[in-house]
């Protein structure tokens, strides 16, 4: 599997606080929920992948575990 910066991914800063990070996953969730992105092919992937990323950053033992070893963090 190939790595994906999550900080890229949701569009943020590696500084970025706690309230940028929800605000970020909040914007992109809404455009790539299935329900309302449901013409686009490949938004059910994002919202995973967005999902994922704000659940990584969120916590701040695996944001710390992520800063640290990248790839290999889990």
């Amino acid at each position: 599997m190939e790595f994906q910066d999550y900080y890229e991914l949701l569009g943020v800063a590696k500084d970025a606080s706690q309230a940028e990070l929800k605000k970020a996953f909040r914007r992109l969730a809404r455009k790539y929920h299935p329900d309302v992105a449901g013409d686009q092919e490949d938004a059910e992937e994002k919202f995973k992948k967005i999902n994922e990323a704000y659940e990584v950053l969120s916590d701040p033992d695996k944001r710390r575990k992520h800063d640290q070893l990248g790839a290999n963090w889990d």
